[in-house]
């Protein structure tokens, strides 16, 4: 059951697997497979060994691949770390994680020579080098053999509240999500995807890479998001992934027209919420509808807007293949079909827990092995989810409970918005008062007063914001994420 064994299936050796933006071949299968075998080998004459831990923080690269196929091969549990992270932040995650390595750049090794021990950093460059000048007689290192349930990643969660968490995901999980996925977009080997995301992240790290080398499809690999260069690559790519913010941005190019996209068999976007707007513009402009899905950390993915069939408006999908998907009220029952609920998983995609935290599994997993994901949502008659938000951001105002998200598609209707956050903050009387931070549109006209006012009438006296804020921008993570909690800490 290791996850490279079976990604090798797909393998076809002289097929090209990594290609530049001008379409200059870096690797092909049989050149990707020979390199990670050499990098596995390097890991384990440095005393590497099966369940040991490597942290990983350099730019996107090609180097970031065959690392972590070289880790998988070898049975070590790779950790990518955001690039944004700084000094702070990488020594927690350091002392949390007890790596073996820190395999980094020249430029950051400077940070982490401030409280790890020199001879515990490796520059990646330098290791890919030292690897490739590996006899062929010496390269002695094939494949780990590894249980289903071995970690094969940790992953931090963003720790929005609390310090972040590691989630181990296992050979298993990873197997089953690309296995699903494949089914749910019809991938085949005959795709090309045009890969734009950061690999430190579910999105570009196991979607974006384990689909293609599953099925022994090409990737067109960016280093980093660049609107105009994505646009101008489409002709040549069948899939592209993004998050929201990638979309929005695309969208004001001029080179992106449906001439541009004829090639592309499916748009996918995820990691956050799309804006209806941003989905109808992008239909128009290109004659396309953006399939979205939804997935966290701890699952990978989870459902799918059909590939073929109804894609409902507003909605994250279908439960994929293998994965059961309920709801679960205030009162602690299961929801009825449309009744909002915390959002429970359950299926061969759900990590087994997090890192050094045993002791929370009870709070983590109901009785019948389900995960809660602290998102609230409803599912309708039909199977289709639809998110309303986070279950620490519910807002409960005199008694009465407040979904963020329905404020702020009300909010984003209105022509002179460009996009909303809705977030609870303390009231003497009330206990939370909500409050609104809206980004209008260059040109637009709105203050507090005309907002409220074409707030009524379409949403409930209790709901309307008590406060307004205009940004000219909402605080995002690396994966266009709104922070809510900056905004709580900003305006509380």
């Amino acid at each position: 059951m290791n996850l490279y064994e079976n990604l090798k299936k797909g393998f076809e050796g002289s097929k090209p697997f990594l290609l530049s933006p001008h379409s200059e071949v870096i690797y092909n299968y049989a050149d990707i497979d020979h390199l990670s075998g050499l990098v596995a080998t390097h890991l384990v004459e440095r005393g590497l060994v099966p369940g040991d831990r490597i942290l990983v923080q350099f730019e996107k690269n090609v180097s970031a691949v065959v690392l972590y196929l070289a880790c998988l091969r070898a049975g070590i549990v790779y950790i990518p770390l955001n690039t944004q992270y700084l000094k702070k932040e990488l020594e927690f995650f350091a002392a949390d994680a007890n790596p073996k390595f820190v395999i980094t750049d020249k430029k950051r090794k400077r940070t982490f020579e401030l409280f790890i021990k020199t001879s515990k950093i490796l520059v990646i460059d330098e290791l890919i080098k030292i690897s490739e000048k590996i006899k062929e007689s010496n390269v002695n290192y094939d494949l780990e053999s590894s249980s289903s349930d071995t970690a094969a990643v940790m992953l931090y969660t963003s720790g929005t509240t609390g310090k972040p968490k590691g989630a181990l995901i296992s050979h298993k999980n990873l197997i089953a999500n690309a296995q699903a996925l494949t089914n749910a977009w019809d991938w085949s080997k005959n795709d090309v995807l045009l890969h734009a995301l950061p690999v430190f992240h579910v999105h570009g790290l196991f979607v974006g890479l384990n689909l293609p080398l599953a099925n022994g499809s090409s990737i067109i690999y960016l280093d980093k998001f660049s609107p105009q260069k994505v646009v101008n690559i489409l002709p040549k790519s069948t899939v592209f992934m993004g998050v929201p913010t990638y979309y929005v941005r695309m969208l004001s190019e001029s080179a992106l027209t449906k001439d541009s996209c004829k090639n592309i068999r499916v748009f996918i976007s995820g990691s956050a919420p799309l804006l209806k707007k941003t989905s109808l513009d992008f239909m128009e402009k290109t004659g396309h509808e953006i399939v979205e899905r939804y997935g966290m950390t701890e699952t990978g993915m989870n459902t799918s807007n059909p590939f073929q069939g109804l894609r409902k408006a507003g909605s994250v999908g279908l439960a994929l293949e293998g994965v059961q998907l309920r709801a679960r009220n205030e009162s602690g029952d299961i929801s009825e079909a449309g009744e909002p609920g915390e959002i429970e998983v359950r299926g061969q995609n759900v990590f087994a827990g997090y890192w050094k935290r045993e002791e929370f599994r009870s709070r983590d997993f109901t009785e019948d092995g389900f995960f809660r994901t602290g998102d609230l949502g409803r599912i309708d008659s039909e199977g289709y989810l639809f998110l309303i938000g986070r279950k620490k951001d519910l807002i409960i105002s005199g008694g009465l409970n407040i979904f963020p998200k329905e404020i702020e598609l009300v909010i984003d209707s209105f022509e002179e918005v460009q996009e909303s956050a809705v977030i609870g903050l303390p009231h003497p009387d009330f206990g939370e008062q909500v409050v609104a931070v809206v980004v209008t549109e260059e040109t637009a006209r709105l203050d507090k007063p005309m907002l409220i006012n074409k707030m009524k009438g379409e949403i409930a006296g209790y709901k309307i914001p008590k406060e307004v804020y205009f940004f000219d921008e909402l605080p995002r993570n690396a994966m266009g994420k709104v922070q809510k909690n900056i905004l709580r800490e900003k305006l509380g």
